[in-house]
């Protein structure tokens, strides 16, 4: 092992072996102060982040305008003909606040008592409103297109007294005699649970950014962190559950719903954090852009250095050699209280492999063939 990644471990090791994480009274005399032109750049490059997040946020509430699919159902099913509830246990406001709002005020007290970094709590704000943008909105496209009718549907339907369904065959929405056309509407969107979803996307992403901040998988095994890192899947859990009890879904809908807000919220978390079992699962990823060199400081790196240890000069390291070490480019990308990149940039990738392409069109040219006689 070399003297760098000892020196490397050893300073990272020193920062996270303290209870709550906290940055060191010098850590902000440890670099330099960020450029304004830095500062614009790292803005420009996260701002397709929001926009994307904003867009796919406006996506989830105008699909709800949109009639979508009614299956046909059996008015002799008695799944189907449970009492529609006119007060449910968690109302839409209800859920926003428990999905987003409240996830929304407990980072920063979290941020604030632990790392005390303001890329955290921009990482934590950003991949909180992905996770619930990305599951809102597959699970309104879904809904609208399976168009699965709710355990309530035969009560919101109010069709006729004495009506039956038709001769080997089953009824359809044009029986119903509601005059409402929103409650009717929303009686075929019962797959996936909206409220199961967002509850786990939201609840579930807090879950996680606990977890990461109390280094739940750090092999000591303490019983309250667990307690803790798991409390806001609890309340998604009784979220999810309220909805079979006010008979709005099957309890398929409610599993898949959950399913899905718990996956890509873990989806959104990795985007901006590290795993979970990582020594510095505490930190978000640095920012994309890398830093800029000191002026009259040259950067020594052994990923950019073209002379072996033996003062050999060799060529100039792969793409896979300079970025698979254990140990990221020290310095290249910025930020106290981040974790260092060990990825490339997508520019360097397909610069590299279009270089690859190129060494490797020559040989594969002039490959000999094999004899046919032999």
């Amino acid at each position: 092992m070399s003297y760098v990644r000892l020196s490397y471990i050893a300073q990272d090791q020193s920062s996270i072996m303290h209870p709550f994480f906290t940055r060191p009274a010098d850590a902000a005399q440890a670099r330099p102060k960020m450029s304004a032109a830095r500062r614009r750049k790292i803005i420009f490059s996260y701002a397709p982040d929001w926009i994307l997040t904003i867009a796919l946020a406006a996506l989830f509430f105008s699909l709800d305008r949109v009639d979508g699919y009614r299956r046909q159902f059996s008015l002799a099913d008695t799944s189907l003909r449970h009492t529609y509830a006119l007060h449910e246990r968690v109302p839409p406001v209800a859920l926003y606040f428990i999905c987003f709002v409240a996830p929304l005020l407990i980072q920063p007290v979290v941020n604030l008592f632990t790392v005390r970094s303001w890329w955290d709590l921009h990482n934590g704000t950003l991949g909180l409103i992905l996770g619930l943008a990305l599951t809102g909105s597959i699970t309104q496209f879904s809904k609208i297109t399976v168009g699965r009718p709710r355990p309530d549907i035969v009560d919101r339907c109010q069709p006729l007294a004495g009506a039956v369904d038709p001769t080997f065959g089953l009824s359809n929405y044009t029986i119903c005699q509601q005059q409402d056309n929103s409650i009717l509407k929303d009686g075929f969107r019962s797959f996936p649970s909206g409220h199961s979803s967002l509850s786990f996307a939201g609840l579930g992403f807090l879950a996680f950014y606990l977890a990461g901040k109390l280094h739940l998988f750090d092999k000591r095994g303490h019983t309250g962190k667990a307690w803790l890192s798991l409390s806001p899947f609890a309340a998604a859990t009784l979220v999810a559950i309220s909805r079979t009890m006010d008979y709005r879904h099957h309890w398929h809908d409610v599993l898949i719903g959950s399913v899905l807000g718990t996956v890509l919220a873990y989806f959104s978390y990795r985007q901006y954090y590290p795993s979970l079992a990582s020594e510095l699962s505490h930190r978000p990823y640095s920012p994309r852009i890398p830093r800029e060199p000191e002026e009259g400081l040259p950067l020594h790196h052994r990923y950019d250095s073209s002379v072996d240890q033996s003062g050999i000069q060799t060529s100039r390291p792969t793409l896979t050699q300079r970025y698979t070490d254990d140990v990221a480019p020290e310095g290249v990308y910025e930020l106290d209280g981040t974790v260092q990149r060990q990825t490339p940039p997508l520019e360097e990738v397909w610069r590299d492999r279009a270089s690859t392409v190129v060494q490797e069109a020559p040989a594969a040219h002039h490959k000999p063939t094999a004899d046919p006689i032999r």
